[in-house]
């Protein structure tokens, strides 16, 4: 008797949810409803926070990163849910997973980073209101919130390495 398992896949299949599968459109309604209200409340948010010169403001700022990171996270899995529920599309390459993970995780990361930044900024709004324009400038939100990306980056490519994946060939 032989070992057959493969430690890199070339691809994965999805069984949806057992039992159901005569109800697999029906399920996918709610999905696209919520997927397509997201994508539109968060795209007015950015362009009412690009538009209105009265939103360039540090809060705002942050609103506008979670907007963007909420697009991803939503862009990243729903289509493919929706593919597998609708289109009956049940497979996914390891690649394709790996890049669904990698997006998945790292807008959960910065989500966390971003909502870290808006806690200072509140902080400094409230323990230091004389200062708070000349401590919070944009371009220390700038390098605060891209230092902490790079370094997610940095951290989730080498994890991805550690554990053997090849990323770049």
């Amino acid at each position: 008797m032989y070992n057959l398992s493969c430690y890199n896949p070339s691809s994965f299949i999805f069984v949806g949810i057992p039992g159901l599968e005569k109800f697999h459109i029906w399920i996918g309604i709610p999905f696209c409803v919520i997927y397509v209200v997201a994508v539109v409340g968060n795209c007015i948010l950015l362009y009412l926070i690009a538009v209105e010169h009265s939103l360039h403001e540090p809060m705002f700022f942050f609103l506008s990163m979670l907007a963007t990171t909420d697009l991803i996270l939503s862009t990243a899995t729903v289509p493919k849910l929706l593919s597998n529920f609708w289109i009956g599309s049940q497979e996914i390459t390891f690649s394709g997973c790996l890049t669904q993970m990698f997006f998945l995780h790292f807008s959960f990361v910065v989500d966390s980073a971003i909502l870290l930044a808006m806690a200072f900024d509140r902080y400094v709004a409230i323990c230091f209101p004389l200062r708070y324009t000349t401590i919070l400038t944009p371009q220390v939100i700038i390098k605060l919130m891209g230092t902490s990306d790079m370094k997610l980056t940095a951290w989730e490519i080498n994890q991805a390495e550690i554990l053997g994946f090849e990323l770049i060939p």
